[in-house]
This record gives C-alpha cells, structure tokens and sequence, in this order.
C-alpha cells in the first residue's frame, strides 16, 4: 500500500472533527504520501474538541494541478470552508481535473457547494442527507461509498474504510 510520490491535500477550517482530520492525516504520511493541509489562511484552526492544526497552505495559493487526491473532513468545518470562496475553487478544479476528492461526515457539503453531486451515488452523516439528495445525489446509508472519482464516508467509524478506499483509488 505504498502511496510514496503521490500528494494528498486535506482541507482545514475551524471546529473540524478531530478523527476526521488527523486518521487521514497520519495514515497517509505513513503509506508515505506527501500530505498538505489547506486552509483559507496559513494559520492555526481549532477543532469541535479544541485541539489545534496549523494549515501549511492558504487555498488562494494552492493548484489543483498538483495534487492525486482532497481529502474534505467533517465536523463543523465544512459549514466555515464553504464561506471560502478559494477553498471551494481548489476543491472544484481537483474535482474538474478528475482527482480523487474525498469527504467524511458533513465534508459533502463541500462536494454540494463545487456541484460534484449530481447523479452521484454517496453517503454522508445522515443529517444533511436532504441537502445532498436536493443537489442531485442518491444517497445511501453504507459506510463507504465511491462513484467514480467521488469518495465518501459518514462517521468516524467509517475511517478505516474511507482511507482503504482512498489508497485504493490512488493505486496504492
């Protein structure tokens, strides 16, 4: 499962779900991705539980391009990345580009905001379930859910699933 030259973003803003951040987070410096958090702003963000992550890259100076995968968690956080207008312009252009983009919990809020939804078949935490189907998705209650270049999970006992899922889709 080796994922050595591939690069994997994660997306910050505050009050993220802390499993929902840092599993990915360490599981895939450990397959031995290159792993770049974005945020609005290179600063430090707190989570639902208070417990701090610094982003490494603003979204405004972050290219699509260069990255195999995005990596959306959950928490409260995708509500506040949604108001970045960079933040959802980086997600959609690795969306366009055809990249892995992957989102946990309320991450697919975010996949609603770019308009990655429609006809897609995903899972999320069942509260926004509504907001997904109302933007084109077949929801369905599993605990991982891929369609095409679209990964999704809904809690953070869906983890080991979602990041096996992710490293599948990145040939790992």
């Amino acid at each position: 499962m080796s994922l050595e030259g591939k690069k994997v973003a994660i997306l910050l803003e505050q009050l993220y779900e802390d499993p929902e951040f840092w599993y990915p987070y360490y599981r895939f410096l450990e397959a031995g991705a290159m792993v770049t958090v974005v945020a609005p702003a290179v600063k430090k963000y707190e989570s639902k539980h208070g417990y701090p992550a610094t982003a490494d890259l603003a979204a405004g100076d972050a290219d699509a391009a260069k990255y195999d995968a995005v990596i959306v968690p959950g928490g409260y956080s995708p509500d506040h990345m949604r108001r970045s207008k960079e933040l959802v312009s980086f997600l959609k252009e690795a969306y366009e580009q055809n990249k892995v983009v992957a989102a946990i919990c309320h991450g697919p809020w975010m996949l609603a905001s770019i308009g990655a939804l429609k006809d897609k078949k995903v899972t999320a935490f069942y509260s926004i379930k509504d907001d997904l189907v109302n933007a084109g998705a077949e929801f369905v209650d599993e605990e991982v859910v891929r369609d095409g270049n679209v990964i999704t999970s809904r809690t953070p006992n869906d983890l080991p699933a979602f990041c096996r899922e992710i490293i599948a889709a990145l040939g790992g």
